[in-house]
Parts: structure tokens; sequence; C-alpha cells
């Protein structure tokens, strides 16, 4: 097995939390799944197990594999799959036109996640959600989205134009709590660096977060969770407990 780059038609997770997601959500994809020899240790791995059983997936005991594959030293499983391309389903939709950073992308797919966001486009070029380190940024959410890459802006908009659009950039913009979506939406963030240039103020109307003038400005994952945490808030109002049986 050899390390993940770009463009690759296999990728793998790290770690027994993304393997156990993996093999819930996409069983299909899944080619095989590796594990360190100590990983009888792991209270996950029972659960492995089962699911290899129920989907015939074969499990191999490999730390040199592991070992090779991973970065860090307390990985205990590795679920090896094959890429694979989604379509956009009905909904609202979360937009990032040109993501570069691994990490935050691992972010924004776990919060989408969280609030019940599961649409995500990408405008090229960007970061490649296959890569293992965005698999385990979003432990394991990436496998419960849509995730569809687009070219450029234009083709998406020209396809989604019946949703309403909220860029998110300062330049036109309304204050976020003076904004209300009842309709399909699709919500629209910049590069982590350069934000949305002003040909986004063509599309929808813009919204700014307000914040305290101690700080120039939100990092990207940040100001995303406090989007949807905005643009969600009418299915989350009625909700006395956040879980049951805790």
């Amino acid at each position: 097995m050899k390390i993940y780059k770009k463009g690759d038609e296999t990728s793998y997770t790290l770690g027994v939390f993304p393997t156990i997601e993996l093999l819930k959500t996409r069983p299909q994809d899944v080619v095989r799944v590796v594990v360190h020899s100590s990983i009888e240790k792991n209270k996950g791995y029972p659960l492995i197990q089962e699911l290899c059983q129920k989907h015939r997936i074969h499990i191999d005991i490999h730390d040199k594999t592991i070992d090779k594959l991973s970065p860090k030293s307390n990985c205990f499983a590795i679920g090896i799959f094959k890429t694979y391309q989604c379509d956009l389903t009905e909904g609202n939709h979360v937009v990032l036109v040109h993501p570069m950073d691994m990490g935050n992308m691992g972010t924004i797919m776990r919060t989408m996640l969280g609030f019940h966001y599961t649409n995500l486009v990408i405008i090229k070029p960007a970061v490649d959600v296959f890569d293992p380190k965005v698999v385990r940024a979003s432990m394991g959410a990436i496998f419960h989205l849509n995730v569809c890459y687009y070219d450029d802006f234009e083709t998406y908009y020209q396809q989604y134009k019946h949703h309403e659009f909220y860029p998110l950039m300062l330049k036109g913009a309304k204050n976020i709590h003076q904004v209300e979506s009842l309709s399909l939406h699709s919500l629209v963030f910049g590069n982590e660096s350069s934000g949305l240039d002003d040909s986004y103020l063509n599309y929808g109307q813009s919204v700014f977060i307000p914040h305290s003038d101690q700080i120039d400005s939100l990092n990207l994952s940040m100001a995303l969770g406090l989007t949807l945490f905005h643009f969600s808030a009418n299915q989350f109002k009625e909700k006395e407990v956040l879980r049951e049986n805790v």
C-alpha cells in the first residue's frame, strides 16, 4: 500500500473512529481494513470486526503498513477505500471557492454534518477531499456528505439558480442577523486568505458576521460554523436536550 497522492483511485482512513464511519456509511467502497496487532485493546475493534463480517470485508493485521501510512503512533486501524464521485441532492448547499487548507476542510465537513448540511460544492482549484489528512480531520464526516467539484462558480450557479445565494463578504453585505432564509439556499465562502472577489456581488445577497473591532476577521471554519448555526436555527430551536440518555 502506497502513501496517498492526489488523483489516486484509492485512499484510506487513519484511526478507529473514521474507519468505523467508513464501514457504516460506504461499505461498498471499502477494499480492506488493516489493523495494528495491538488493536485488541481498543474498544472500537469489536464493531470493526462486526461490520467487516457483515459486509464480507477482509481484515489484515499488519503493523508495518500502519506505521508507514500513519504519521501518528496511536493509529490502530486503516480503512482502504475506492475514491468515488457524488451527486448533489435536494437541500441546502455549502459552496467553498478555492479552499486550500486540509485541516479547515475536515473541520468544515464535521461542522456541516452537525447542522444538517450534507451537500458540499467545491470550486477548483482546491484541496483534495480524499487526502487522508482531510478524511482524518473530518472524523469520518466526509462519508456522510455529497461532495461535488465544479471547474467554475458560474457553471454551478446556472444549475442551481433557483436557490437563494448568500456569499459571505463585507462589500454590499447585510448583517447576518437581519437575514432569514426559508427557501433552498447556497452559502458561499471564499478562500482562507483572499475571500471572495467583487464578482460575487452579482449572486444573491452578500452577508457579513458582525464582531468587535478588536479583531480583523474570523477564520474560514469559524465563519462557516457561525453561518450554519444562524441559518439552521429554526431546525434546532425546539430541541430541549443535546442528546437523549446522557
